[in-house]
């Protein structure tokens, strides 16, 4: 078969596509008018999120057997077209969820012990020990909002850590574990301290965290977000922060994020809204530019996932 890749990933990717007998071609640079001009040639394309693969692409694809995308989910991806055109898709979750559990672990430690404000506040000289009094995660109620590979991660890494309970919520019925509890989305809402998104962006999942949904917790709670930027409505998370609704809040994404994830700000002014720049001076929250799952480990998982995934369909 024969293969475009237009994003650069691990070179096992090509390596072992080769030794399969595929011919790989690459091309990184050009534009995706450029892409689809050509995309009817191959057999087969490998994306993160340069652009999106819609239904007029999917169309010029004529003899395309499959997409192979690096990264967790489809929403790059007109899937119900591509897969009516009996096109296999493949996604690489597997691959990064370790690092996403991980991460997601490091961001509530560093809120919990104000170690970013601790951090920048020593080296400018100032010594404030009552001031980063830190709470400690034992005795507390973990909420768990998407239970698939990246939330099982997550809750794996909270063992060990004498939390009260890790419960999770799903659209999907079935999915709790040793490490998580299945519950319905009022017990969610009752009991937990702190909530993990961990859901793909779909219609359902676009703004799901609003003032609505935030009114309904009992408890004051922490959030994290390491899905997608989209779930989250920013200035509705501002206001929670602002009335203590939120405590605090590790986001890795963000909802004015492209639609490519390769950047945020679209003029060298980085004029961008207000509710951003309240989460830029907040003390309670920290950023990360969509990282969770970028590492080095996560770059090689990532490739050996694709690989596998077309070699067990195609030989």
């Amino acid at each position: 078969m024969k293969i475009l890749h237009v994003d650069v990933n691990h070179p096992l990717l090509i390596e072992q596509f080769t030794e399969l007998g595929f011919e790989n071609h690459e091309d990184y640079t050009s534009s995706k008018e450029a892409i689809e001009a050509k995309i009817h040639e191959y057999d087969g394309l490998i994306i993160r999120s340069r652009f999106t693969i819609d239904s007029q692409f999917v169309q010029k694809a004529s003899k395309l057997k499959f997409i192979g995308r690096l990264g967790a989910g489809l929403e790059n991806i007109d899937v119900q077209y591509a897969e009516a055109n009996d096109i296999y898709l493949a996604a690489a979750p597997e691959g990064n969820r370790n690092a996403v559990g991980e991460h997601a672990l490091g961001m509530l430690l560093s809120l919990f012990n104000n170690l970013n404000k601790a951090d920048r506040e020593v080296r400018s000289g100032v010594w404030d020990r009552e001031g980063n009094r830190g709470v400690e995660l034992e005795g507390k109620t973990v909420g768990i909002i998407g239970y698939g590979n990246m939330g099982k991660a997550f809750a794996k890494k909270l063992k060990g850590f004498d939390v009260e309970d890790v419960i999770c919520y799903d659209i999907v019925g079935g999915v709790g574990d040793e490490n998580a509890r299945q519950v319905g989305i009022l017990e969610l809402q009752q009991r937990s301290q702190i909530i993990s998104l961990h859901v793909p962006q779909t219609e359902s999942t676009i703004g799901m965290i609003n003032t609505e949904f935030t009114e309904k917790f009992h408890h004051p709670f922490w959030l994290l977000n390491t899905a997608r930027g989209k779930c989250v409505i920013t200035e509705d998370l501002v206001a929670a922060l602002k009335s203590g609704k939120i405590l605090g809040a590790g986001l890795d994404v963000l909802e004015y994020e492209k639609n490519s994830f390769e950047n945020m700000f679209k003029d060298k002014d980085n004029n961008l809204p207000e509710a951003f720049q309240y989460l830029v001076q907040a003390q309670n929250v920290i950023l990360s530019p969509h990282v969770a799952g970028w590492t080095v480990e996560s770059l090689e998982k990532l490739a050996q996932t694709i690989v596998d995934k077309v070699k067990a369909k195609f030989c």
